[in-house]
């Protein structure tokens, strides 16, 4: 939200360091004190912020990217570039990360924020496969704010693209505008709709955006646009998108483009990075490392 209220095979080696890392991530998601089981959304409205890491926590990326996170956040929101970097050498096709974000913002039948796109290459007997993790690009162009008549879609400071469900009416025009094909709608479908009773964990509230919403008929985000926002109600609170987490390959990476100083601004400073579409001038803020 605006100040408006706009608001590549792993050896053992590599196998076991993944999990090391991943411990490091459960380490610090166990400095949020009092949080609610999954099944009643990982981030609610209430769980207080985190404001520094534990001291012996260890060194690494992962550690890294958070500690870099909290300096951004105690920035001005228009001081910040929010970016990801995507390692195609190191991105398993685990899905993971397509899971995680699902689970993260209870989303529905046909809602997909971070779907990984695989591809075959070469020819028999020497051929492997490529796996291409497509979030929202946050464009610093985006063609879906131009296009939205009534400006729902809007760029907060901070560069996330984002959605105002209460003023989205629906038409979709930002679906067809998208050349990346990030966007879904919410047509209030349910898993178990054509069960008995709709069952609970499909009447979670998410908390997109940092305002808990349960999903039903007439409510938004049904009848809206729907897209990934980078987990901007988890940054808000000092915590790293739920695909950075729980990325098995270490393949995804965040942070503030505008920190010279940042592991993101190393990245994308090296020769094998690109960006899709670049010739369509959207200028992504999600890079890729080829």
């Amino acid at each position: 939200m605006s100040s408006k209220s706009n608001e590549e095979k792993m050896d053992r080696r590599s196998l076991i360091k993944a999990g090391i890392v991943t411990g490091t991530g459960i380490l610090l998601a166990s400095v949020i004190k009092d949080q609610p089981s999954a099944a009643q959304n990982t981030l609610g409205v209430n769980i207080p912020p985190i404001k520094e890491l534990p001291k012996n926590i260890a060194d690494d990326d992962f550690t890294r990217m958070q500690k870099e996170l909290l300096k951004a956040l105690g920035k001005e929101e228009s001081e910040n570039h929010w970016i990801m970097v995507l390692d195609q050498r190191k991105c398993i096709g685990c899905v993971s990360c397509t899971v995680a974000c699902k689970a993260e913002n209870a989303l529905p039948p046909g809602v997909v924020y971070r779907p990984v796109i695989e591809r075959e290459i070469g020819k028999y007997p020497n051929v492997r496969k490529s796996f291409l993790p497509r979030p929202c690009m946050h464009c610093e162009n985006p063609p879906c704010v131009s296009v939205c008549p009534v400006k729902a879609t809007y760029k907060r400071p901070d560069g996330i693209v984002s959605i105002n469900y209460e003023r989205c009416i629906g038409c979709r025009y930002c679906l067809n505008a998208c050349p990346y094909g990030a966007r879904q709608f919410d047509w209030g479908e349910y898993y178990t709709e054509n069960t008995p009773e709709i069952q609970p964990y499909e009447k979670v509230a998410n908390y997109e955006y940092g305002k808990g919403r349960v999903r039903g008929k007439g409510d938004s985000p049904v009848g809206n646009a729907r897209k990934c926002h980078f987990c901007l109600h988890r940054i808000k609170r000092g915590i790293l998108p739920a695909c950075v987490t729980t990325c098995m390959g270490r393949a995804t990476y965040f942070g503030d483009l505008n920190d010279k100083k940042s592991l993101v601004h190393e990245l994308v400073g090296t020769p094998r990075v690109m960006r899709l579409k670049e010739e369509l001038g959207t200028k992504p803020s999600v890079y890729y490392l080829v």
